[in-house]
């Protein structure tokens, strides 16, 4: 590993006792705390370059820089050496099993007297050190695409109250086009996140290999560096669309740099400009951006010679996955302990689930018409969505067979069990459930008469 270049103060201060106070080179080496050998190298850089001490007036870092470490010279560029197309080898390194070794030897095909391998592959980290940072990393055709919140809101005004909301800007970045997608979001709560995603796959007509998204709530539920926690309703609609999620680490924007400059690029393209314009309704904004979407997409970007719309017609919709025939529908996840009336709690309302699992953890999915139990991944209970609070929603089949047996008893099956034995006693049955204030009070008496008949018999 190459040893790490000192600060230009350090050399000067090597120049300063090397030529001003006299010292031998092993002296200065344990006076800065370096090797004797590095000493030896930057005296030899600097007798090179012509340079002692004191160094000449005006004399600037950045020019002892330049001295001490001249760039290299670089390679001759005749027309017997033509230069390859930059742009079109960092575009094709972007499809699947495409390599610089590849692209190299298909240069080296239609020109056999051009550069070798090693200028080729460092000439081309040049070319990229010249791009902007978002080039940097090299992403596949339809492998990732990047989604993030922009931190700056853009306003809805309610045209009967007058009423102000800030709307959040949901946006994303394909990996290998930069095509951009964005849509203005109440919030950054899970059903927003669930839902603008949906309608980015419609976007796209189709969903890359891996999601990658920030660390919020609404995504991750444990933002561990190492094994980050999905929120399961994000995941099952990750599922849904056969696509991937992956976290990026805690408080490394790098992770998704890709849409940091969407991010970015977003607000000075569509925020500015719509910052002086009043919208009254999440339609009318979302339609006002989806047109300057349109115009970003479809303007040439420096340095590509192409649209981010026609890079993702050609490397990036190819290899998206086909959505599926239904798009997901929202659904939120509660963990609850199954109570004991074998019912579990959703939004206010009681729903039942089999009396044998009193007690065990259970997950409840809830969407907008079903409330669906799971126990160790496997259905057990399924309830249409009641609208009202404080209210039992309860099956037969998960109550123990005497409380189905209790549950059935009422007045008329309590008087209809007394004529099984005779008129006399569904007259009795009649006169003790009328003569009390409510006609289960009369039920105990009747049915010690029902369970004396049981065990003795009806004469």
């Amino acid at each position: 590993m190459p040893t790490q270049r000192l600060s230009m103060r350090r050399i000067k201060e090597v120049l300063r006792l090397k030529h001003f106070q006299g010292l031998p080179e092993r002296a200065i080496a344990r006076s800065v705390g370096v090797s004797n050998g590095v000493v030896h190298s930057y005296l030899s850089r600097a007798r090179s370059a012509g340079l002692s001490w004191p160094l000449p007036e005006g004399m600037t870092d950045e020019d002892l820089e330049l001295l001490l470490f001249p760039a290299p010279r670089p390679a001759s560029q005749s027309p017997q050496r033509p230069v390859p197309d930059w742009s079109y080898i960092d575009k094709e390194l972007r499809r699947r099993n495409v390599t610089r070794r590849l692209l190299w030897e298909e240069y080296r095909a239609v020109n056999p007297d051009g550069f070798g391998y090693t200028w080729f592959c460092t000439t081309y980290e040049a070319w990229k050190g010249r791009v902007r940072p978002s080039m940097r990393q090299i992403h596949l055709g339809g492998e990732k695409v990047f989604v993030d919140f922009a931190g700056d809101t853009i306003d809805i005004v309610d045209p009967l109250t007058g009423e102000v909301q800030p709307m959040k800007l949901f946006v994303a970045a394909m990996g290998a086009s930069n095509y951009t997608y964005a849509e203005a979001c109440p919030s950054e709560s899970l059903a927003d996140w669930i839902r603008a995603h949906v309608n980015l796959f419609t976007f796209l007509s189709g969903t890359p290999t891996f999601v990658v998204c920030d660390n919020l709530k609404a995504a991750v539920s444990n933002p561990d560096r190492y094994d980050p926690g999905l929120n399961r309703t994000y995941a099952e609609m990750a599922s849904h669309y056969g696509t991937a999620i992956l976290a990026a680490r805690p408080r490394r924007p790098k992770d998704k740099a890709k849409v940091e400059v969407a991010v970015q690029i977003a607000q000075r393209w569509i925020l500015a400009r719509l910052r002086n314009q009043r919208f009254f309704s999440r339609a009318e904004l979302n339609a006002a951006i989806k047109t300057l979407v349109d115009e970003l997409n479809a303007r040439q970007m420096r340095g590509f010679g192409s649209s981010r719309a026609e890079l993702f017609a050609e490397l990036d919709k190819p290899k998206l996955t086909p959505l599926p025939d239904q798009p997901y529908a929202f659904a939120r996840w509660k963990r609850c302990r199954l109570a004991p009336d074998y019912h579990v709690e959703v939004d206010g309302h009681w729903y039942s689930a089999p009396y044998r699992l009193i007690g065990e953890l259970v997950d409840a999915r809830i969407d907008d018409r079903t409330v669906e139990i799971f126990h160790k991944g496997q259905r057990i209970a399924s309830h249409a969505r009641a609208p009202n609070r404080r209210g039992h929603t309860t099956i037969a089949d998960h109550m123990p067979s005497a409380h189905r047996r209790y549950g059935k008893w009422t007045p008329a099956a309590v008087i209809a069990a007394g004529e099984r034995i005779g008129p006399s006693t569904a007259a009795f049955f009649q006169a003790v459930i009328d003569a009390r204030p409510h006609p289960e009070q009369g039920f105990r008496t009747c049915l010690g008469i029902l369970a004396l008949v049981k065990s003795y018999g009806a004469d």
